[in-house]
């Protein structure tokens, strides 16, 4: 008995086929209009708010790997060699070169974000930008973001690279939950890594200097400087400590200035329950 025939198979094998033999004349198509087409522009996309790299500095890229390239044929620029290059300059975090139609060229650059500005133990100076990477000042453009010095072994080889210690990634990870909260953005104005290996924060208004520890429970620590702010402050003035300790699990030690040598301690969990702040002798 002859099985029976599976037309639905067939009709969507054939259709496959026209749509495959379509596409691959497309292409051919498009390939031969190509060959025949000339460069009539090149257009740069140059966005964001940083200007590490101007678009001369682009052209100039774009001349010398792939030459004069206006009226030349589309078939003779090396696209992917213009993309390389651009990709090799240490402030372009992403870049597409492609072709169109009509004979236009388009470049699209992502410029590389810095968070954090580093002055290392050998006065070395680099940025650390939004993905966590190492990268050199630029003679064009100043960043305005946090400057972080002190005890701070990082090495940088002046080439875009990872980071090697816990201290660079502790500060790159404080450096991006400030850059990312409106009010510690505007209140913290930059870092340093004191002789016990802590990281401190030197705020815009106050006197005094915020002893943050390490990096870890970030949203826990500034969660507790806020209720400080909020309650405490209010009552005793910006310049009454010397410094404000967050390094300590639900609460805030306080050194008052050299008038008053005191610590106190906080309870911070209290201040969230309370609308008192309550200071008891060390």
């Amino acid at each position: 008995m002859l099985k029976k025939i599976n037309w639905r198979a067939i009709l969507f094998g054939f259709l496959w086929l026209i749509s495959l033999s379509g596409l691959i004349t497309l292409m051919s198509f498009i390939e031969i209009k190509k060959s025949a087409l000339k460069c009539k522009d090149v257009k740069v996309l140059l966005p964001g708010q940083f200007n590490f790299i101007e678009r001369d500095e682009v052209d100039r890229i774009l001349m010398e790997n792939g030459g004069a390239m206006l009226g030349k044929d589309l078939n003779d620029i090396n696209i992917h060699k213009l993309e390389n290059a651009l990709k090799a300059n240490p402030f372009i975090e992403f870049a597409k070169v492609y072709a169109d139609m009509t004979g236009v060229i388009h470049v699209q650059i992502r410029q590389r974000e810095p968070v954090l500005r580093v002055v290392n133990m050998a006065n070395l100076h680099f940025y650390i930008d939004g993905n966590g990477n190492k990268i050199p000042l630029s003679d064009n453009y100043t960043a305005k973001v946090l400057v972080a010095s002190g005890l701070i072994e990082e090495d940088f080889s002046g080439r875009v690279d990872t980071l090697k210690t816990k201290m660079a990634r502790d500060l790159f990870r404080t450096a991006l939950y400030i850059r990312n909260d409106t009010l510690w953005d505007n209140q913290i104005e930059q870092l340093f890594v004191d002789l016990k290996g802590d990281i401190e924060m030197v705020p815009r208004v106050g006197g005094h200097k915020i002893i943050l520890g390490s990096a870890d429970s970030l949203q826990i620590k500034f969660r507790n400087l806020l209720v400080f702010y909020k309650k405490a402050i209010p009552k005793v003035g910006w310049d009454t400590y010397k410094t404000i300790n967050l390094k300590y699990a639900n609460q805030i030690v306080c050194e008052k200035n050299i008038i008053d040598s005191t610590k106190i301690t906080i309870d911070i969990n209290k201040q969230i329950a309370d609308s008192t702040i309550t200071e008891t002798q060390n």
